[in-house]
């Protein structure tokens, strides 16, 4: 496949042919934004009223990290690329949680954590290792009668919640300085992170949720390699590239 970075050349690339391009998706955008912006500008650049653009893996609006955009021809291959493993690192805080499991939404059901000790961390976090059943977040993409839960759990309605059989390969406790606890982690294809982060917490008897999150790794491809949205752009604005 024709992978692209920030140390790729984008001169005599057509990119209707198809390439995957590696994008640092910035906090506070979706996935869909990122495609969004990236369409427009290759369907500017093509003088085109349409360009296929998609990607491997959804990261929420508050996480960072490495997306890989397809365009062209190649968004047929992403049902072929959507085993990957991904490495994640980030915070949960303990003590407290959220309706998103994230800080999309407010601070609630505050718990003790100070009977949890860092050895207790370590040994719960390490008991996640391999293959479980993880309850998904109600604020998340995956669809109830064709409707997205989150859309449902913003309405207040009630569902009967999904569960999905989840891998972890490695879990390392990075820091602890509590209440926040960092992380890094290898799981495979639609693991959530938000869920092992509330997960963590019911089994050392406290709440928790997920402060920050950001995936470093996506099969052997890294983050930090990726283009910002803003590089690639400007590249490409200023790249010369095949015409037919």
């Amino acid at each position: 496949m024709r992978i692209l970075d920030k140390n790729s050349s984008l001169e005599d690339i057509d990119y209707r042919e198809g390439a995957v391009i590696l994008i640092d998706k910035p906090l506070e955008w979706t996935s869909f934004d990122v495609v969004n912006k990236l369409r427009h500008k290759l369907r500017h650049k093509y003088g085109l009223k349409k360009f296929k653009v998609g990607h491997n893996g959804t990261l929420d609006p508050l996480a960072t990290g490495l997306l890989m955009i397809f365009v062209g021809k190649y968004t047929k291959k992403i049902p072929l690329e959507e085993n990957h493993d991904k490495r994640y690192t980030g915070d949960i805080k303990l003590g407290v949680t959220t309706p998103s499991l994230d800080r999309e939404t407010e601070e609630c059901a505050p718990m003790p954590f100070d009977h949890i000790s860092i050895d207790d961390i370590h040994k719960t976090a390490s008991s996640f290792i391999g293959t479980s059943l993880q309850t998904i977040p109600i604020f998340s993409a995956t669809k109830i009668n064709g409707v997205r839960m989150y859309k449902l759990a913003r309405k207040g309605e009630e569902f009967k919640v999904k569960s999905k059989e989840v891998v972890f390969h490695e879990i390392e406790i990075t820091n602890v300085d509590l209440p926040i606890v960092s992380f890094d982690v290898l799981c495979g294809k639609g693991t959530y992170i938000r869920a092992f982060a509330r997960d963590l917490g019911k089994k050392m008897k406290t709440s928790a949720y997920l402060y920050t999150l950001r995936r470093t790794e996506v099969g052997s491809y890294l983050a930090e390699n990726a283009f910002s949205v803003d590089e690639f752009c400007d590249k490409l604005e200023t790249s010369e590239y095949k015409s037919k």
